[in-house]
């Protein structure tokens, strides 16, 4: 059965989600989720984040807890109840490496059903989903399920997060191409420096490549915060470098 893309009306305002997946593991992909909330709880969506599958999670008490879930939350100020704390991330698992590997580990076969009702129940609550996916497009899932056909099952459009530095033209280049391959509407890319910037001519270079050569617009770049706990609980001051640094984050919400 195709599922069609899930828009949501409150009040006046009628918003879709997105899919923030990554050119690589460890790009940024967390962070820049819970910038896009941040903006977007800003001009009064009810934005909220969904993290279907999460590998390396924490063991407390018995229970495995989310950490990108937990940080996007924490640093939004967004408080969840259990029950819609597990809609946001419906599949934990403890060992940190490829979900389908996490899951054989632990004796379990990831499910997409129940990720793909877990979506469409908080789409009922909340305008705005911005689900992030693990590593990147091709991660497997399970033994029949990568991430992009996860993409393809919520229908949902694609941002792309990836390092702005040396080597990411290649990276971000074919990501792009695979999606528009399997008719994956793509919003923008969302450059993430998870490391000092260079700054250099290499960066800006690589962005003014990226936007044409993928024919694609360039969110912004967010720049490397080097103790980022420390903006956990100040959603005011992350939001002002979410703010400074997403100038083209505006056709999110059509404006």
């Amino acid at each position: 059965m195709k599922l069609n893309l899930f828009w949501h009306r409150k009040g006046s305002n009628r918003m879709k989600s997105f899919f923030v997946t990554g050119t690589d593991t460890a790009v940024g992909k967390t962070v820049v989720t819970a910038a896009l909330i941040s903006l977007a709880r800003a001009r009064g969506i009810d934005a909220v984040p969904m993290k279907p599958v999460q590998s390396g999670c924490e063991s407390r008490n018995g229970d495995l807890y989310a950490p990108d879930l937990i940080f996007i939350l924490d640093i939004n100020g967004i408080e969840a109840s259990p029950e819609e704390s597990h809609l946001m991330c419906p599949c934990t698992l403890e060992l940190p490496c490829s979900p389908h590997l996490a899951a054989e580990r632990a004796g379990r076969e990831i499910e997409t059903g129940p990720i793909v009702e877990s979506y469409h129940r908080l789409a009922e609550r909340h305008e705005m989903i911005i689900v992030e996916g693990a590593g990147g497009l091709l991660v497997p899932v399970n033994a029949k399920i990568m991430m992009i056909d996860l993409i393809k099952m919520l229908n949902l459009p694609v941002i792309l997060v990836a390092r702005p530095g040396l080597g990411t033209l290649n990276h971000t280049l074919l990501s792009l191409r695979e999606l528009r391959r399997q008719n994956i509407a793509v919003t923008g890319v969302a450059f993430c420096e998870t490391e000092p910037a260079a700054g250099d001519y290499i960066e800006e270079d690589n962005k003014k490549t990226v936007a044409r050569l993928g024919n694609v617009t360039i969110l912004g770049t967010l720049p490397h915060i080097a103790d980022m706990d420390s903006l956990r609980h100040a959603s005011a001051r992350f939001r002002q470098i979410a703010e400074e640094n997403f100038p083209n984050v505006k056709i999110l919400w059509g404006e």
